[in-house]
């Protein structure tokens, strides 16, 4: 698509937060890049957050807001969110001046309400990338003045405004549209054994206490009955699940504070156990494998169940509650991985609802705003 005379454009692109923020948000300048490589992108995030080491690991720039959440609970950090909002705003109107961007996208998170509010207060097209198939309250301000909202899950018209929402998909890393082949060489990187059917637990990369604890229940029980666990503990749980485990002395149990190939841990595993925050969700419905989703209850509106239930509906994955979870990780899998008919149709159905294009339909959207 021709959008103009230019030779570049300029994007700016905010949020962040977690993975969930960041990984989209890097996916679709990266596909922005590659259809115009001669555009600047420029990131915007929060002052302490992991986007402002990620975005730079990834190649590009990033300038840091001191803005911060507000905490549901009554602390001491509560009285400074007025002030750290009000410089936030501030220099968010600052950046948006400085850079005049031709269009501002964001992808949730605590920077994208100042930098969206301020480039809708100019008048810039704004893009709203909500992952979620429940709607955060941020998102659902700033959509209102949005020229553009791209979604991830079908009936989001109870959120936005039907006529300027873009079903697109969640954009994900690109290895891990192309699995095919690498299992072989994902068995020898985690040094696992090719004769053994492999489970792998992924709880975030902060953690996950519910997985955490229901592998320390049934890990022996794995490890006896023939299975090998790749065990993305996180950062914060990875020092005490690995005394467990050196204690426990299991051959076949082999944890890591955090995967950075993913697309190797998919192409090993038979079965995947994931919280299911909406990137962990459109990543599995791409790698097409029995998944049991192990939603977390700690999240706002409770989105992480929606997400899941928008999968199971569609007989897709399997739903384990979290209160629920400890004591049944063994017996789940087990059902699954014993019933060949059901390994089969779980990875087709979630295959079917994926969307691996998403972030080209997310540049196109953001060519017709600048168009």
């Amino acid at each position: 698509m021709i959008i103009g005379q230019q030779s570049t454009y300029r994007i700016l692109i905010s949020g962040g937060g977690t993975g969930g923020h960041i990984y989209p948000a890097i996916a679709i300048a990266n596909a922005w890049k590659e259809k115009h490589p001669e555009s600047e992108v420029l990131f915007v995030g929060a002052l302490g957050k992991m986007e402002m080491q990620k975005v730079p690991e990834a190649g590009y720039q990033i300038v840091g807001l001191p803005v911060a959440g507000l905490q549901r609970k009554l602390t001491f950090a509560n009285l400074s969110f007025p002030i750290k909002l009000m410089k936030s705003l501030s220099q968010a109107s600052d950046i948006v001046k400085d850079f005049k961007p031709n269009v501002v996208v964001g992808v949730g998170g605590y920077a994208s309400g100042p930098v969206l509010y301020a480039a809708q207060g100019k008048k810039i097209p704004t893009l709203v990338q909500e992952q979620n198939s429940y709607a955060g309250l941020t998102n659902k301000i700033l959509a209102k003045r949005a020229k553009k909202i791209c979604v991830a899950y079908p009936d989001m018209n109870q959120f936005f405004p039907e006529e300027r929402i873009a079903y697109t998909g969640n954009p994900v890393r690109k290895d891990i549209l192309h699995l095919d082949g690498k299992r072989e060489k994902a068995i020898e990187h985690f040094g696992l054994d090719p004769e053994r059917k492999t489970v792998l637990v992924l709880g975030g990369s902060l953690g996950a206490r519910t997985l955490n604890q229901g592998m320390l229940r049934d890990m022996k029980e794995f490890d006896r009955d023939g299975y090998q666990v790749l065990w993305q503990s996180g950062k914060f749980y990875f020092k005490d699940m690995l005394e467990a485990t050196e204690k426990a002395s299991l051959k076949h149990i082999h944890l890591r504070e955090f995967i950075k190939e993913m697309d190797l841990a998919y192409a090993a595993a038979d079965i995947i156990i994931s919280r299911a925050g909406a990137l962990s969700v459109s990543e599995l419905s791409l790698v097409g494998k029995p998944v049991i989703f192990i939603p977390s209850p700690n999240v706002a509106e409770d989105h992480q169940t929606k997400n899941a239930m928008a999968y199971v509906v569609h007989d897709a994955a399997v739903l384990l509650k979290d209160k629920e979870a400890v004591g049944h990780l063994k017996e789940k899998t087990d059902e699954i991985l014993s019933n060949p008919e059901l390994i089969e149709s779980l990875g087709k159905n979630i295959k079917k609802l994926a969307k691996p294009l998403a972030a080209e339909a997310i540049v196109n959207e953001i060519e017709h705003l600048i168009a």
